[in-house]
């Protein structure tokens, strides 16, 4: 006979956060330095995606590590500032949003990823990525991990590097171009950035163009702010 579940909810949310359990398995295989991997940016339609690789110091990790989408402005850029002073390594790198159209957001961040751990200045034995795929042409084995920003708090490390730093640079794009709102929206699909879009065409360097709504096949696509002019 079938277990028919409860009617009442869960008197408590579980809710996963990050440890580093999975490093120290690695370091019991004698694979260390172990680096996350992560990056932001996937979604919006304009920015880059920017990545991260952190090399934590096991003996200095900081307090408060978690998926940078669960924190809040003020906790990410404190645990930012926290990461660069403790981790043995830090590195970040970016696609811009032509290299985005040239190929696909897929494989532009993988690659944004294998370039942020190529700049770290120690060499990892192994990278522990986020989501389903390993980035090709690491210089170190890779693992990836689903979830890995709730799982592993070298990637939850990572995660909250590369969104701040993404945030840094689209609330630069804000303050060079005021008509779009980046610095408020960080790029996403949100009525405001779609109005400014509607009425100020796409800025060809910064917008996705491969993205909808810019190319969407038999329909007439959003002009550039050039062709406006």
């Amino acid at each position: 006979m079938a277990r028919q579940r409860p009617d009442s909810p869960s008197l408590f949310e579980i809710v996963e956060r990050p440890d580093f359990s999975v490093e120290k398995r690695a370091i019991k295989r004698g694979q260390w330095p172990v680096a996350g991997l992560d990056e932001a940016g996937r979604g919006p339609l304009a920015g880059p995606v920017v990545a991260a690789a952190v090399v934590l110091n096991p003996k200095r990790i900081p307090a408060g590590l978690d998926d940078s989408k669960r924190l809040t402005f003020a906790q990410r850029e404190d645990l930012f500032v926290e990461i660069l002073g403790t981790a043995l390594g830090v590195a970040m790198a970016s696609v811009c949003a032509e290299g985005i159209d040239s190929s696909d957001i897929r494989k532009a961040s993988l690659e944004a990823m294998r370039r942020a751990l190529v700049g770290l200045p120690l060499a990892p034995k192994l990278a522990l990525a986020d989501g389903r795929d390993v980035p090709p042409g690491l210089p170190c084995p890779g693992e990836a991990l689903v979830k890995g920003d709730q799982r592993s708090q070298s990637i939850a490390a990572a995660s909250i590097v590369a969104k701040v730093m993404r945030d840094r640079m689209m609330t630069g794009c804000g303050q060079t171009d005021a008509r779009y709102g980046f610095e408020i929206h960080m790029g996403y699909a949100t009525a405001r950035h779609r109005a400014a879009i509607t009425a100020h065409g796409a800025v060809t360097r910064w917008h996705r163009m491969s993205f909808s709504p810019f190319r969407l096949d038999g329909e007439e696509a959003i002009p550039t702010d050039d062709e406006l002019l």
